[in-house]
């Protein structure tokens, strides 16, 4: 993905609702509901897809799971997964979203995962590293790795604005590279 970065927060804050509206309307065309399940967002995806009239027409729940109990807990991630994998990795937003899909109503559902800093970065995943799910229904779940600048907020906002544009995407059957086919095994 290619990676942006925002001269405010207003600005993107404003992508965002607009990203929201587009899936409002990807809902009325595609008969999409979604689901999320949300890492270092802690429930902002969800939040800005219910600032949105109507949006319990097509937004089902939203699952936080901001350590790896809930994760496993709430949304089955295995403990090979993340003994194997860890929590920062395709394999584990693989098996979030699929887990957000079994436990809803939803047809598509998107699952983050990363550092948004300001400590906690590594070589391996530095500060701004985001991992990105995306599964449809009876489909494989996809992934990519996304590199983010800013604060930990501007982080956690452009992941938020990533998803919705993911979710959007996926309504239409429209993810292509860097999107990637995940095992999530």
């Amino acid at each position: 993905m290619s990676e942006q970065f925002f001269e405010s927060q207003e600005e993107l804050q404003r992508q965002i609702h607009e990203a929201a509206l587009a899936l409002k309307q990807a809902h009325f065309e595609s008969d999409a509901i979604y689901a999320t399940a949300e890492s270092l967002t802690a429930g902002l995806i969800a939040a800005s897809v219910v600032e949105i009239a109507g949006s319990s027409a097509w937004f089902d729940r939203g699952f936080v799971t901001y350590n790896n109990k809930a994760k496993q807990e709430m949304l089955g991630v295995s403990d090979f997964t993340l003994e194997s994998h860890s929590e920062l990795s395709l394999q584990c937003v693989a098996q979030m979203a699929q887990g957000a899909l079994q436990r809803s109503v939803a047809r598509i559902a998107v699952a983050v995962s990363g550092v948004a800093g300001p400590d906690g970065g590594t070589a391996q995943n530095p500060v701004g590293t985001v991992y990105l799910g995306i599964c449809r229904r009876g489909e494989c779940p996809v992934g990519q790795i996304c590199h983010f600048q800013g604060s930990r907020q501007q982080v956690r906002l452009q992941t938020t604005l990533a998803a919705l544009k993911a979710l959007y995407a996926a309504s239409y059957g429209e993810l292509s590279a860097p999107w990637q086919r995940v095992n999530a095994e």
